[in-house]
């Protein structure tokens, strides 16, 4: 009897945790998302990543793989455009299923969020005011207090300029386009960011700005964030993003967008 008894008290306790772990299980968000039938995309505006065209609607490279994405997955797409300071807090929230955002991967990032493989990589550049910073050599003419550098707030820039100009002023914005403003109007000296907005800004205003050069400071790779803990849809995008890059449209898509300014007639 005693013997029955303990090989009662062996299984139980081989079962019930088995159990309990199944009925404590949650889906995994793209099982979530089939059954919403909707993909929600979180992003930050950013140029040519994702943008508003002149009908308000949002395109862009990113907004394509989002798109593609949905479609492949069978649902719809929700795009939920969040500051980027915010966008990582906004994910664990639950405000959005995936950031497809340009965001690119860092220790301190994946302390919070799981990412994919990446489905692009970003550089970093630079471009400076043409009036404010004739006859400087870059980056020790740059490398003083007077010296304004305009960055996007959480972007990978921030802590790349402030490696290679340590000395300068930093002035820093919730977006791309009001700190290109302060580089064109000269309330900033000049403005890091990733390839290829400083590129294609020196392209559309040639008196104003230039790259007093054209290195790029930084590789890093970029990746679709979930949250933590969700194994099977990490699985998931990381083979669809396998599948577009071997098809070739992630190639085809970033040409487009990085390439070319074909683009440009739907935003102007």
């Amino acid at each position: 009897m005693k013997r029955c008894f303990a090989i009662l008290t062996l299984l139980a306790a081989l079962i019930l945790p088995g159990l309990a772990q199944a009925k404590d299980a949650q889906p995994s968000m793209i099982d979530e998302v089939v059954r919403r039938g909707v993909l929600r995309v979180g992003f930050s505006s950013f140029v040519p990543w994702a943008m508003q065209d002149k009908n308000g609607d949002f395109v862009g490279f990113e907004i394509d793989v989002a798109k593609r994405l949905a479609k492949d997955l069978g649902v719809d797409v929700q795009l939920v455009p969040t500051k980027w300071a915010g966008i990582i807090p906004a994910l664990l929230a639950g405000k959005f299923d995936v950031i497809i955002g340009s965001m690119s991967v860092t220790t301190e990032r994946n302390q919070k969020v799981n990412f994919t493989v990446p489905y692009d990589y970003a550089t970093i550049e630079v471009m400076a005011n043409k009036e404010k910073t004739a006859n400087l050599k870059f980056p020790e003419d740059f490398n003083k207090p007077e010296i304004v550098v305009a960055l996007r707030t959480g972007s990978t820039p921030v802590p790349v300029a402030k490696k290679v100009l340590p000395n300068a002023t930093f002035r820093l914005f919730d977006d791309e386009a009001p700190a290109v403003q302060d580089v064109l109007s000269g309330r900033a000296d000049v403005m890091f960011s990733s390839a290829p907005l400083p590129a294609f800004e020196v392209l559309r205003n040639p008196g104003k700005l230039y790259q007093p050069t054209t290195a790029a400071f930084y590789r890093q790779p970029v990746g679709m964030a979930i949250r933590k803990g969700d194994m099977d849809s990490l699985n998931v995008l990381d083979n669809w993003i396998r599948m577009v890059e071997e098809e070739g449209w992630l190639t085809d898509r970033r040409h487009y967008w990085f390439k070319t300014t074909d683009w440009e007639a739907q935003v102007q």
